[in-house]
């Protein structure tokens, strides 16, 4: 049997919010380069405060990535309306990240299809889903000038779990 990783120095609360953005980033069967930066960075950020805490939990963090839990035992586990709707954020931008080849679309069948899972295992209404969908989508298409795509996304995360 193989090793299992040691867990990362998070809550087991921040640890579902983990574990559902990494099934969402393996909905596809790959785990992408640009899924995991984007899922480390928007965590750590949100988990750590200072930057040799962020550095050091994105580590711990990125060793657990392999482990691929079934949304359906993870969703039950988040209690409030904040942290479905910050998983629900966190699995549309994570599912937009990548490409598996080029001229592939953004999101593919299989990440489509675990976004419709996931927002059904979310149970939140539809108005909330459009809010979160709406704030994420302009994102993608234009990030403030300077700053990342992922800092912009960051910030944009912020701003939805903190309301």
């Amino acid at each position: 049997m193989p090793n299992q990783p040691s867990p990362p120095p998070i809550t087991p609360h921040q640890m579902d919010i983990l574990r559902a953005a990494t099934a969402m980033a393996w909905a596809d069967g790959q785990l992408e380069p640009d899924e995991i930066r984007l899922i480390l960075d928007q965590l750590a950020q949100l988990f750590a405060s200072g930057e040799e805490d962020q550095r050091s939990l994105k580590q711990s963090m990125r060793e657990y990535l392999g482990q691929n839990i079934p949304l359906e035992e993870v969703i039950p586990n988040l209690e409030t309306k904040a942290d479905r709707k910050l998983v629900l954020s966190l699995g549309y931008q994570v599912i937009q990240a990548s490409r598996r080849q080029p001229g592939e679309p953004m999101v593919n069948v299989d990440e489509a299809a675990a976004y419709q899972r996931l927002k059904r295992l979310l149970e939140l209404p539809p108005d909330d889903v459009i809010d979160v969908e709406e704030e994420v989508i302009p994102d993608f298409e234009h990030h403030e000038e300077g700053s990342s795509l992922v800092q912009t996304l960051a910030a944009k995360l912020h701003q939805l779990i903190t309301r």
